[in-house]
């Protein structure tokens, strides 16, 4: 018997017949007092069952008047505890700052929930590492208005500052939801300005005012299909098709990789790799491409190619100086 089925048998027990003696421990779980203890341990202090000792009853009972929960699925395969890895790594990340109170007690039953075996939190923590490379700060007051605003299905007002002109407008929206994307925060809204929907960049929104107007709400599949029709997170639903074709020393590492998820990909006889995905805005396509320097050659559209050319010249000049 594993013991994940121990755990829930013990828990049935305990439900069932109000008690479980040492000798029903012993015989009918198949195993040593020092394993049962180590079990008894775990279910109390990482899972909280309510298990006590009757003096009376010479067995273990569950304390009168305690609930007992659902025991979680703890058990995990190699992948799971990577991703349940990253989930702490990331509210770990935001402590003390955007949600680290709010999600103290989240965090400590996750830690809790780690401790699996021989194998505990902290020796996972040791050999395994998530670095966050990229992500920018984000500050408190306005994250927490967008999320008020976000839940409460209330307009928010924003004072943004664009990324590329660097101009700071100001913006009223209808906040739809917050995503996470490689390590930084973005709100997709409904922007009643420019009557469209908007991506903003979290870190680049300098104030957020919840206002008394409730949100528009739009309809999932729309938003589904104008934000993730092209590749990146600034997306839209009018694409074009790049059609890039890497070197072979480039093409080791990306076609692995997945850059959208209705891109097209095949190798050539030499080794080379072409991809073809769909992109709505080429600023962001375009700093992805430039890291491949010469690794990468755009096949089209000619304006995507354009545009690649001339960033590859504008750097080799600064260079020749």
């Amino acid at each position: 018997m594993d013991r994940t089925e121990r755990f829930y048998r013990i828990r049935h027990r305990l439900i069932e017949k109000g008690a479980l003696t040492r000798r029903e421990v012993l015989e009918d779980l198949e195993v040593s007092p020092a394993t049962f203890k180590r079990d008894l341990e775990y279910l109390r202090d990482r899972l909280h069952m309510p298990i006590t000792w009757s003096a009376s009853r010479q067995a273990y009972v569950l304390e009168p008047g305690a609930s007992v929960q659902e025991l979680p699925g703890v058990w995990f395969s190699p992948g799971e505890v990577y991703a349940l890895l990253e989930i702490e790594h990331l509210l770990a990340r935001l402590e003390p700052g955007l949600l680290g109170r709010p999600l103290a007690p989240l965090r400590a039953r996750l830690t809790a929930l780690l401790e699996h075996g021989d194998h505990g939190h902290h020796e996972l923590r040791r050999r395994i590492r998530v670095l966050p490379v990229g992500s920018r700060r984000v500050d408190r007051e306005v994250f927490e208005a967008l999320s008020v605003a976000l839940l409460g299905r209330r307009r928010l007002r924003l004072r943004y500052r664009g990324r590329q002109s660097g101009r700071e407008t100001a913006r009223e929206v209808s906040p739809q939801r917050l995503v996470h994307y490689r390590y930084n925060w973005y709100l997709d809204a409904w922007c009643h300005e420019r009557q469209a929907l908007r991506v903003f960049a979290v870190d680049a929104i300098l104030t957020a005012t919840a206002l008394e107007e409730p949100a528009l709400d739009l309809d999932e599949g729309e938003l589904d299909r104008v934000l993730e029709a092209g590749y990146g997170i600034f997306a839209g639903a009018s694409t074009q098709i790049a059609v890039l074709r890497f070197a072979p020393a480039s093409a080791r590492w990306v076609a692995d990789e997945v850059w959208h998820s209705r891109q097209v990909g095949r190798l050539e006889a030499d080794g080379s790799y072409v991809l073809e995905l769909p992109y709505s805005q080429e600023p962001e396509l375009v700093m992805d491409l430039l890291r491949h320097g010469a690794g990468v050659e755009v096949l089209g559209p000619p304006s995507l190619r354009a545009r690649v050319a001339a960033e590859l010249a504008a750097a080799a000049r600064q260079y020749q100086r």
